[in-house]
């Protein structure tokens, strides 16, 4: 199985800890987010990424072949500008492509600033069993963007903010309000499917497909630990759980 690691980010929300190095390269407890999100992605089995760079570039790849890419194969996406999620992975979508590679084996996405002990294995085999184009990992929480479910955990639509009217596009009588934790489990099938161009969220072609009848689905993660670590209080609170043992990167 093969991965993407969406690392490319500004990290504006870090500073001052990424005036000097990109988000990924920032540490929780010695060891960097990016180092982390990779190991995570080797004890499931994942021996072969690829890494979109852009701010401090050439840190990041330093940093990689310092380390010796981990034991792992790793191949560097650099965007000369923010191509956002769906651009990115448009980018690095040869990867997934590339000869001998199994079209019908999904790959995983994962942002690098993010830490839980979501199983993937269990998220991989729900996604497998619906024959979906994507599963999203969801918690029930609270947060300012929301995707909307329909009972068989089929996307529906989203909530871009409170004062906002959500948008529609699967008709529901329910829709179960749901957060995004920032990992996916994706089959290469989706990836000619995207027909937007350049900078684009990935977002907008799962609403699109999903309007007209292909499986995006969620993956209820509950009952797994997970923390956006996009702020630093939130490495601050990471580090705190790691202290009390509530999670092991």
């Amino acid at each position: 199985m093969k991965a993407m690691v969406l690392a490319a980010g500004l990290g504006t929300r870090l500073r001052p800890l990424t005036n000097d190095r990109p988000k990924a390269l920032v540490e929780l407890n010695g060891r960097t987010l990016l180092e982390i999100t990779l190991a995570r992605l080797r004890d499931f089995g994942v021996h072969e990424v690829i890494v979109n760079v852009h701010h401090f570039a050439d840190k990041m790849i330093n940093y990689l072949h310092a380390k010796k890419l981990f034991g792992m194969r790793i191949e560097i996406s650099v965007e000369d500008v923010l191509l956002d999620t769906g651009g990115g992975l448009k980018k690095a979508a040869w990867f997934f492509l590339e000869d001998g590679a199994n079209q019908d084996e999904p790959f995983l996405l994962h942002n690098v600033d993010v830490i839980s002990t979501i199983d993937f294995a269990k998220m991989v085999q729900a996604h497998k069993d619906a024959d979906s184009l994507a599963t999203l990992a969801t918690q029930k929480r609270d947060s300012s963007r929301q995707f909307l479910f329909d009972k068989h955990l089929q996307l529906c639509g989203r909530r871009a903010g409170a004062d906002k009217e959500p948008e529609i596009v699967r008709n529901s009588p329910h829709l179960d309000p749901l957060s995004f934790s920032g990992i996916h489990v994706i089959s290469p099938r989706l990836i000619p499917m995207l027909t937007e161009d350049r900078i684009f969220s990935i977002i907008e072609p799962y609403l699109r497909l999903a309007r007209s009848g292909e499986i995006i689905r969620a993956f209820h993660a509950d009952s797994y630990y997970w923390r956006d670590l996009g702020r630093v209080e939130d490495l601050q609170q990471a580090e705190r759980d790691l202290a009390d043992r509530v999670v092991t990167p």
